[in-house]
């Protein structure tokens, strides 16, 4: 599982269904939209055409991804891609069998990844017939590869041994989910491209002449996602999540060969809601001195000892190492390491911690959440589950694939478009009920490293992301990629810069050896890559002071530094005056 500091925020609008009915207005709307309409006909007409086989479905449902995409990217002054896009993709998860059997059951002792590749490109065109046959093209495929599947099923039950988790393979939906928000187009979405063209130009024109910094771009990505679904269950929704992101992006190079990147990410729910020109330029201008200074830090030795990790880095390492553990199919699947199955009910982290992920959050302390979404991929409403209360583990989140104990769905069935749902994190949220003012936690930094013997602890500032390993196999590792760290000395020289660490460890290790949280709170959001594909999360999080914590040092490229000099800022951004002059 892999989080990078990409942006897509959901955003919920028009729209409010109580109670599971819609105004009449609304359901007037939704009759007019020929893509769900089309849906729900083609469903009918295929469930009552397959009711007659010898095998057929007990549930059916159309997942629809309508993407409709514009990025821009800038670099040294000069825009080098300005483009649109727009692609449908098509998800059909049929099951046979029945609830507590079917066809989507894990084949043990082999490479299974049964539905995670069936995307399908469909036509994005409001066509109805186009649109049928390529329903009805992708539901005769499924139903093929559904009932040979199945008989794979029972054998591979009848030759193993029993399996550990005995629960059913699909849980009924409490209710069928109607919910509609009207189509949104990108032309009256986005209609300042050629300011946002000329702003990138300027960002990115500052980056020229500085030698040190041999890669640099600035990016916008505007996205429209618009997910209908519909069921035999009678499931019925329409969504749009939309946002609009911009990312400034810088690559230094060390005498020794290392690349230091440096990010940074601006999301809003639409383009006016961006940061004004200002405030952009000067923080890539703080970009630039830092990755100045960070050319001269020194490298990080492989550490173990105290550290603090700032609000955004605490966010990712609680996404990486305990987030993923409590997604429900890493307790079912025995590939996996299953960390948490039998910890219900027991202290996992300290007891002034709770954790909760509640993907109806739109906000948290005055920042927006990426994860946030009104009904998850499998047409169930999103729930606040509260994972730990005390530092007991008390719930998993949970898609309609049942565990142990645990027969229901909160929710978190989640994919990126044409992939199988699966349980996974939405806003990840870490509540300290016991705080120190954040400046107490330097303080009491330095007190655990006279308490070690150590020279020194580090604060972690930034990272980029992060990954985790989870199989029964594999170390169950995490790595956290900083990308601003410090030395604080114990004997009170002040803090130093330095590069090239790696946070790494295992989950359970580490978490028993957080010792405090600060007072504060601050927000990671990313996209995240896992077996359903990449999906939008946030993770918030407090300060936290760790007992000790691992570091490795980072991979370092064996290129030199270019032997050419880099062209001059004057020079460049002459070029680019001629070259406006001539338009």
């Amino acid at each position: 599982m892999y989080s990078i500091p990409q942006i897509r925020r959901p955003l919920a609008i028009i729209l409010f269904l109580i109670g599971g009915f819609a105004p009449a207005w609304a359901q007037e709307t939704a009759a007019n939209d020929i893509v769900i309409q089309t849906m729900k006909s083609e469903l009918a007409r295929e469930q009552a055409a397959l009711a007659g086989q010898p095998m057929p479905p007990y549930y059916m449902s159309y997942n629809v991804g309508d993407e409709q995409n514009v990025s821009m990217v800038a670099s040294y002054g000069a825009i080098t891609k300005s483009d649109s896009s727009r692609r449908r993709m098509l998800l059909v998860d049929l099951r046979v069998g029945d609830y507590s059997l079917d066809n989507t059951h894990q084949i043990r002792a082999s490479n299974d990844m049964f539905a995670r590749n069936g995307a399908r490109a469909i036509p994005y065109e409001d066509n109805a017939g186009s649109l049928k046959l390529a329903l009805w093209r992708a539901t005769n495929e499924s139903y093929n590869s559904a009932t040979e599947r199945l008989q794979q099923v029972r054998t591979n039950k009848t030759i193993k041994v029993t399996e550990e988790d005995t629960s059913g393979d699909f849980s009924k939906a409490d209710a069928a989910n109607h919910y509609f928000e009207p189509e949104i187009e990108m032309a009256s979405y986005f209609r300042n491209r050629k300011e946002w063209e000329a702003r990138l130009d300027r960002y990115s024109a500052l980056f020229a002449g500085q030698k040190d910094i041999f890669e640099a771009r600035t990016m916008l990505d505007a996205s429209i996602v618009r997910k209908y679904f519909v069921s035999t269950e009678g499931g019925e929704i329409a969504s749009n999540q939309l946002y609009v992101r911009v990312m400034v992006m810088a690559t230094a190079k060390a005498d020794d060969g290392m690349e230091l990147p440096l990010y940074k990410s601006y999301f809003a729910y639409r383009p006016e809601d961006l940061p004004p020109d200002d405030s952009i330029v000067r923080d890539v201008k703080a970009m630039i001195a830092t990755l100045q200074l960070m050319r001269n830090a020194p490298v990080v030795s492989p550490y173990a000892g105290p550290a603090i990790l700032s609000g955004g880095p605490a966010g990712v390492f609680f996404h990486e190492i305990f987030g993923h553990r409590v997604e429900a199919r890493r307790e079912k699947d025995e590939n996996e390491g299953q960390t948490f199955k039998k910890k219900v009910g027991q202290l996992v982290l300290p007891s002034f911690m709770d954790v909760f992920d509640d993907p109806n959050l739109e906000t948290y302390n005055n920042t927006d959440l990426l994860g946030h979404y009104k009904y998850d991929d499998e047409g169930v409403k999103g729930q606040r589950v509260d994972i730990v209360e005390n530092g007991v583990l008390k719930n998993f989140l949970m898609a309609r694939s049942p565990i142990e104990g645990f027969p229901h769905s909160n929710g978190h069935g989640r994919a990126e478009p044409g992939k199988l749902p699966e349980a996974r994190q939405s806003n990840l949220v870490v509540v300290a009920k016991e705080t120190v003012p954040v400046d107490s936690l330097r303080s009491m930094l330095i007190a655990e490293c006279k308490k070690q013997d150590k020279p020194y602890g580090l604060w972690f500032k930034e990272v980029e992301g992060g990954f985790t390993l989870t199989g029964r196999t594999i170390p169950n590792a995490f790595n956290v990629l900083p990308i601003l760290v410090y030395r604080v000395y114990a004997d009170g020289k002040p803090d130093e810069l330095v590069r090239g660490a790696d946070l790494i460890g295992t989950p359970l290790a580490t978490f028993e050896r957080i010792i405090a949280a600060g007072n504060d709170s601050e927000t990671f959001n990313g996209m995240c890559g896992a077996e359903s594909g990449w999906v939008p999360v946030s993770a918030s999080s407090p300060s936290l002071l760790v007992r000790e914590i691992e570091v490795q040092k980072k991979e370092k490229s064996q290129e030199r530094l270019p032997i050419l000099p880099a062209p001059d800022a004057l020079t460049i951004n002459q070029g680019k005056k001629d070259a406006i002059g001539t338009n």
